[in-house]
């Protein structure tokens, strides 16, 4: 077989890092438009049988009269009032004045409740209404409001909430007649529709309703429970997911989370095949939105040439004098040492010429010496030390060569010798023991040097004889050593979970060892309080180990990582189909990560600056979050898609004519490309010979309060909107 060898020098190109991007992305404001103007002219030049216009939505209120072209009021449907105690007095804010104030943004309270498109806070109903009918310039000196008034409303609006706006409108404010409609008809309307299918996508749900012949057929409408403010709640938990903690501190609000998926989110024509490439590295600077978030960077305090020049030359100095101390204090203790050399000798000295024990024993109790042998080793130590502090400092002596150390007590027998001597004699053992020891570790350090240097001649005559095994063998080495990692990685996420079972087990075992009678199998006697064994057996210690953190023993990990480096270099020397890209190395840099990719873009990340860790990176979930209206089931919406349920309808004989005109309005089908997908869904599963025509309402947001502005011309023209309880027409 061929013996092939790729160079380590030879890297393959890897993903370079993108310049900074040319565009950063802000929230927005909080939406405060100011106060809304009154316009009392209208009013009085308007006729008694004008009607006023009210598109009560769940995410803007619109109002005006039948005559404007356009509502002369918008704002949400919210209100907040609270007395303020400096000024002794009550305040109330409607729509976006409760941004103005920072009291009132917390005290607001919305019409509808969340996840409803139905009225249930008629305390807020009523203060909204008082602030559309006074800046129309209705003062109420009429008897109350004495026009007509047309009110949008949710489809299949429940029978008690219509009765109570029909309460508060003839009891509170005395209209004159009242007429309801549903808002996607009315926008059909206007927009010239007569048989079709109405896609209404607003801001709280998405309805399908058939309409033959102007006749909407209510029977057949079916509701799917999501929106735009659904999609907003949904763009929230993606990033709480993907950047955890940056939207929980207040960074964020619900009104600019919904800009945000107003401005970055749009409908992909083929979400599958565009998730596919979303995060490769080619294009994903322009695929990859980055919004700042307001942060506070640290302050750093520049400081001029000269004043870190003069900071250099006082560190050095600082070093200098410390160098010079050390040195001081380091001649002074060898002199001290010196000295008491000196004087030990002369002990020594002394000890050896007197006559008499007596006197020995005087000289050794004074020194605080036990005999002259301790004597005699303390002066050879000392002698050592003085030795190998002027080789340090001076370098004028020669090293001599240590003599092997002798035990001469362990010849002795222990009946021969006296307390002093069994002590010293166990002193030598232990020395004894742990030079043997050295000596062992040492000699078996050479012997695995001598096994490694047999094993690698061993493996290179294995590879030359048969390669392709030898390489199916260094690429299980490598994924079993990759697993070792691995698994040390989660062991160690796992010991941070006080939940997980590892970090319940080692409490366990830790609790164990702290009982007083531990239940371990060591435990050879009852509860006497005697010695039970434990450490008699090398196995004992390995419960340090498996108590002990994963992260405390270095020595391991980086054996382990060496090890991987050494096979992967094998790999790379002697595999053609192992690349420089396959490395753990490569595959762990953050321009080959596809988690950075997601959560960073094609830019480096600092997590020390404040800046970076305040940017939220929108990419996968720009298309991810308008696709729940064409699959549900990724947000965890347990209800058909949209097209689907399209197809359910025609299931129930409506026809196929109605596919001629599917009409798509509300605030949803604002996202790029919403109709033109749907048209694109609906031909891939009808017929060829269906025809198919999909159109978006000329004005999405503001053609429903149009088609009843219109509408209630019409009425009123054929006086259809006479008298208490009127009704919504055909509409």
């Amino acid at each position: 077989m061929p013996h092939y060898t790729v160079p380590i020098e030879s890297k393959p190109a890897r993903n370079s890092p993108k310049p900074p991007p040319s565009h950063i992305y802000t929230v927005s404001e909080p939406p405060y438009q100011g106060q809304l103007p009154t316009d009392a002219n209208a009013y009085r030049r308007s006729a008694p049988d004008t009607a006023i216009v009210i598109d009560n939505g769940s995410s803007s209120v619109r109002a005006g009269w039948q005559t404007d072209a356009t509502p002369r009021l918008q704002f949400p449907p919210l209100m907040a009032r609270y007395t303020d105690r400096k000024l002794s007095r009550k305040l109330m804010f409607i729509g976006s004045e409760i941004y103005f104030d920072g009291t009132a943004r917390g005290q607001a309270k919305n019409v509808y409740e969340p996840g409803s498109n139905v009225v249930n806070n008629w305390d807020v109903q009523e203060g909204i209404l008082d602030y559309i009918f006074i800046k129309l310039g209705i003062d109420g000196r009429n008897n109350g409001v004495d026009r007509p008034v047309v009110m949008t409303e949710p489809l299949a609006n429940p029978a008690y909430s219509r009765k109570t706006m029909s309460e508060v409108l003839f009891e509170l404010y005395n209209v004159p007649s009242v007429a309801y409609g549903v808002d996607s008809l009315f926008s059909y309307d206007y927009n010239g529709g007569s048989t079709g299918l109405v896609v209404s996508s607003a801001n709280m749900s998405t309805h399908l309703i058939p309409v033959v012949n102007k006749q909407p057929l209510l029977s057949h409408a079916t509701r799917l429970d999501w929106g735009r403010s659904q999609c907003a709640e949904y763009l929230t938990r993606l990033l709480k997911t993907k950047h955890p903690g940056l939207l929980t501190s207040g960074k964020v609000n619900e009104t600019q989370i919904e800009d945000l998926v107003r401005s970055h989110c749009y409908v992909s024509q083929d979400y599958d095949g565009e998730m596919l490439h979303m995060l490769d590295w080619s294009g994903l600077e322009d695929r990859d939105h980055v919004v700042q978030l307001p942060y506070q960077e640290k302050e750093v305090i520049q400081k001029s040439e000269e004043e870190i020049r003069r900071a250099e030359e006082k560190r050095r100095e600082g070093g200098r004098r410390l160098q010079e101390q050390a040195a001081k204090m380091r001649l002074e203790k060898l002199v001290k040492k010196e000295q008491e050399l000196v004087w030990l000798q002369q002990v020594l000295e002394n000890v050896q010429t007197t006559d008499t024990k007596k006197r020995q024993r005087e000289l050794l109790d004074d020194a605080e010496f036990r005999d002259e042998a301790q004597l005699d080793r303390k002066i050879k130590e000392m002698e050592k030390s003085i030795r190998k502090q002027r080789n340090k400092d001076v370098g004028d002596l020669d090293e001599e060569p240590e003599e092997p150390p002798t035990y001469p007590l362990l010849d002795i027998p222990d009946p021969e010798l006296d307390e002093e001597g069994i002590r010293a004699k166990r002193q030598q053992r232990l020395l004894k023991s742990n030079h043997d020891a050295r000596a062992r570790a040492k000699a078996e350090k050479e012997a695995e040097k001598a096994r490694q240097a047999l094993v690698q001649s061993q493996d290179d005559a294995r590879r030359e004889a048969d390669l392709e095994s030898w390489v199916h063998e260094r690429r299980a080495a490598r994924q079993t050593t990759l697993q070792r990692i691995k698994d040390r990685e989660r062991l160690k996420a796992d010991l941070g979970n006080r939940k997980s079972q590892a970090s319940q087990m080692r409490m366990k075992t830790l609790a164990n060892l702290a009982s007083d009678h531990p239940l371990g199998k060591k435990r050879r006697r009852g509860r006497d309080g005697e010695d039970d064994g434990f450490g008699a057996d090398d196995a004992d210690w390995a419960v340090y180990r498996e108590v002990g953190d994963p992260g405390d023993d270095e020595d391991e990990e980086e054996d382990l990582g060496a090890q991987l480096k050494g096979i992967e270099a094998q790999l790379l020397r002697h595999d053609v189909e192992f690349t420089e890209e396959k490395t753990n190395e490569a595959q762990r840099d953050w321009t080959n990560s596809l988690v950075h990719a997601f959560q960073r873009g094609p830019w480096a990340f600092d997590a020390e600056s404040a800046r970076d860790g305040a940017q939220c990176h929108l990419n996968v979930e720009r298309i991810r979050v308008p696709e729940v209206l064409f699959q549900p089931s990724i947000a965890g919406v347990d209800q058909a898609g949209l097209v689907e349920i399209v197809g359910e309808i025609l299931g129930r004989g409506l026809g196929e004519g109605i596919l001629k005109d599917v009409f798509v309005t509300g605030g949803y089908c604002l996202f790029e490309g919403f109709e033109q997908r749907l048209a694109r869904d609906l031909r891939a599963v009808l017929p060829v010979d269906v025809g198919v025509g999909v159109r978006r309402a000329r004005d999405p947001v503001l053609d429903a309060w149009r088609g009843a502005a219109g509408g209630a011309g019409r009425a009123g023209a054929r006086g259809g909107m006479g008298g208490r309880g009127g009704g919504a027409g055909r509409w």
